[in-house]
């Protein structure tokens, strides 16, 4: 737990308590800001790569909790007995809570410690984590599932939020490109892990179990090293802008889930939804503009950059996620290949992303200038989009190899480094919902384009291969390749390249839209000073001005 100290004078101000966490106790009015900084900054080099080892630690199971159920699912979904409904939920269940609970997260992170909220999110993850590996039903899953997104949410929000607390803009860019290529690394070794799981003799359930001792050592390493500040001062939790902001993101995000599959996109549901969603959203507006401390501060977009990082980052999700995800699906049905390999095919891209965020990373701290690469990723963006446009069912994979380098490096440059942006534009106080919102709606572009993308690709692999039969709103089953006929296989392995090309050539659009907003953005020089740092300024300088 972290205590905060009695009061003492200002010379003992800025002492480790025994938890090792920073204590920052009301300062002397006279205290000069630079005696306010030395307080805060109380990190050696060696803590900060502890600290940050045991973030990046936290962060990269998440992200592989996500991804490793999925090539796992059709044996979970059989031995537990559950329907074909079950298995769609596994998956958004999860989703759901974490891209709900992103924003709420961040500003906690405003209000409260950040090492006691980043050790919560740990443990949601490991108690979502012990339950699902252990279950003995899909109730049970689907409830654990709701743990475990709960967890990630806090982490995909409190790790970029911890590091800018610890760590100036200026060197933010070097770590931002090793999280970057942590990101990579677990989203294309999740499917390969779990692949290799199932058939062990370990089973599926060793997928949820093995990453709870690193999340363990995680809670370890960060008790021992992170050292944040802990302003006492009063707060007032936002109940009603928190119901009204999940209420509308949920509804939404059930809405864009479901609508071309379990209902029309034009029906009775679609418009219950989306009227109860928009009804919700606006409610929360309302609350938010009249709180004290609001979830999503509305002050926020009046920040050029922070809306504009919003509105890139929404776009760029859409791009991003509603084409990339589909390609393990065209490898696996267009191309032929096994699970395995379709992961492995995937490596060009990743390897693109890792190697363009880490250089990008280590140029921005060492030059300070960051625009040119975000405008650099997204024009490669739209680019290596539109090469995926042209492909089909027989495209040699070394232009796929190529194409997805492109599109790689384009993600690299871009995702990270447009929250650095928000970053470094805002004051301290407000660290915590910035990083959260431009994540919050990055989440869910890619969320709700996933959705979009994927109804379309079933719509049209259904015209192609049944001309005027099932409509949107049918049930459209994979097919098992191995398993067709040689003129069938044929047909179905050109109507999944074909619709695979229209959705990467309907990403297109987006992803110019997000080079437009990157374009307006103003570069402004990068902070060198921590947000530990610049909140104790803040504070200090409301203390002189009153």
């Amino acid at each position: 737990m972290t205590t905060t100290s009695s009061p003492k004078p200002p010379e003992a101000a800025g002492e480790v308590n025994s938890d090792d966490t920073v204590a920052t106790r009301p300062q002397d009015a006279t205290t000069p800001p630079e005696v306010v900084a030395e307080q805060v900054a109380a990190l050696t080099p060696r803590q900060t790569i502890q600290a940050i080892s045991g973030l990046m630690m936290g962060m990269f199971v998440a992200i592989l909790a996500g991804t490793v159920v999925s090539t796992a699912l059709p044996r979970i979904i059989h031995d537990l007995g559950a329907s074909q409904s079950s298995y769609t939920w596994v998956i958004t269940l999860e989703l759901l809570t974490m891209t709900a609970t992103v924003p709420l997260w961040g500003k906690l992170a405003d209000l409260y410690n950040n090492k006691l909220l980043v050790q919560l999110s740990l443990g949601f993850f490991v108690v979502g984590s012990l339950v699902a590996g252990f279950a003995p039903n899909i109730e049970v899953l689907l409830g654990s599932r709701v743990l475990q997104g709960l967890g990630a949410g806090g982490l995909t929000a409190l790790v970029q939020i911890v590091m800018a607390a610890i760590i100036p803009p200026r060197e933010l860019g070097r770590y931002s490109g090793i999280f970057g290529a942590i990101f990579a690394s677990a989203t294309v070794g999740g499917p390969l892990l779990g692949g290799f799981l199932v058939d062990s003799p370990l089973g599926w359930r060793a997928c949820f179990l093995i990453g709870v001792p690193f999340v363990l050592a995680a809670i370890v390493l960060l008790q021992r090293t992170l050292k944040l500040p802990t302003v006492r001062r009063e707060v007032k939790i936002d109940w009603w802008g928190a119901f009204l902001i999940t209420a509308g993101v949920s509804t939404l995000l059930v809405w864009s889930s479901f609508a071309g599959s379990k209902f029309e996109w034009a029906s009775g549901w679609s418009f219950v939804l989306v009227a109860v969603a928009l009804v919700a959203l606006m409610a929360a507006v309302l609350v938010e503009r009249r709180h004290p401390e609001p979830i999503i501060p509305m002050d926020l977009f009046r920040n050029r950059t922070v809306t504009l990082s919003i509105v890139a980052s929404a776009l760029v999700g859409v791009a991003m996620f509603g084409g990339s995800v589909f390609l393990a699906q065209y490898f696996q049905i267009a191309q032929g290949y096994s699970p395995t390999k379709a992961g492995l095919m995937s490596l060009p891209m990743i390897l693109g992303m890792m190697v363009a965020s880490t250089i990008a990373g280590g140029l921005i701290t060492k030059y300070g200038r960051w625009k040119i690469y975000v405008v650099v990723g997204s024009v490669l963006l739209p680019i290596g989009l539109a090469l995926f446009g042209t492909i089909d069912a027989h495209t040699s994979k070394y232009m796929l190899w190529a194409f997805m380098i492109i599109l790689g490096v384009g993600i690299g440059l871009v995702m990270q480094n447009l929250v650095l942006a928000a970053q470094n534009d805002v004051p301290a106080r407000e660290l915590g919902a910035a990083t959260s919102a431009v994540s919050f709606f990055r989440s869910m572009g890619g969320t709700i384009g996933v959705s979009v993308l994927g109804a379309i690709l079933a719509n049209k692999v259904t015209e192609t291969l049944n001309p005027g039969g099932a409509s949107s709103g049918g049930s459209n089953a994979v097919p098992n390749i191995a398993e067709l006929p040689e003129q069938a296989r044929t047909a179905v392995e050109n109507a999944y390249g074909a619709a695979t090309a229209d959705l990467f050539m309907m990403s297109v659009p987006f992803a110019v839209l997000a080079l437009i907003a990157v374009l307006f953005i103003k570069e402004k020089a990068l902070l060198t000073t921590s947000g530990a740092e610049r909140r104790a300024h803040e504070e200090q300088a409301g203390k002189l001005d009153a």
